[in-house]
């Protein structure tokens, strides 16, 4: 019996979440997780070629992981940029890379939960994030940004928005949405 015993408890321990698990849930808000992958760099030129973006665009990543769209955006195309993630490693990647990229000076990180993220100046909106997160941060991306900001998300898309257009970039599919006008008293 007590071989029983001893073999349950090894195995709650081994089964259990770590501490860290309920952290990670925290990060991004909400109660929702997203797990950190890497957009291929391919990828992340089409976004921003999807996307349009040039020198005049204020680009804001959610959940910006090492800083790659972000840093991408200020090298290749000249725009600012800034990058919002609640993984304090993942802003130190992110810092690093826009010093190696020597970018600096138009490339910002901010450790921040996503949902609380200021976007309200973005041009352009970059994201690569589940489906539901997608969904519930379309109100705040509907309501905050102005019209003709783009949205573009790597894989997943928004729910019943239909996007824009649709492209496929090194096997992925990445989707672009504008910003319309709101109606009359909205």
């Amino acid at each position: 019996m007590k071989t029983v015993f001893a073999l349950f408890c090894t195995l709650g321990l081994f089964f259990a979440a770590p501490p860290a698990q309920a952290q990670e849930d925290y990060l991004y808000g909400n109660g929702l997780s997203v797990p950190y992958v890497p957009t291929p760099q391919g990828v992340v030129k089409g976004m921003l070629e999807l996307a349009k973006v040039t020198k005049n665009d204020f680009v804001i990543d959610l959940g910006c992981g090492d800083g790659r769209i972000v840093v991408m955006a200020a090298s290749e195309f000249g725009a600012r940029a800034m990058g919002y993630d609640l993984d304090p490693e993942r802003i130190g990647e992110a810092n690093a890379n826009a010093r190696k990229a020597n970018v600096t000076d138009r490339a910002k990180f901010v450790l921040k939960d996503i949902f609380e993220a200021e976007i309200k100046d973005a041009t352009v909106v970059t994201m690569y994030l589940l489906p539901s997160v997608n969904e519930k941060l379309k109100p705040r991306l509907l309501g905050e940004l102005k019209p003709g900001t783009r949205i573009v998300s790597h894989s997943f898309r928004m729910g019943d928005w239909e996007p824009d257009e649709t492209k496929e970039v090194d096997g992925r599919t990445v989707y672009l949405w504008t910003v319309k006008p709101r109606p009359a008293g909205k």
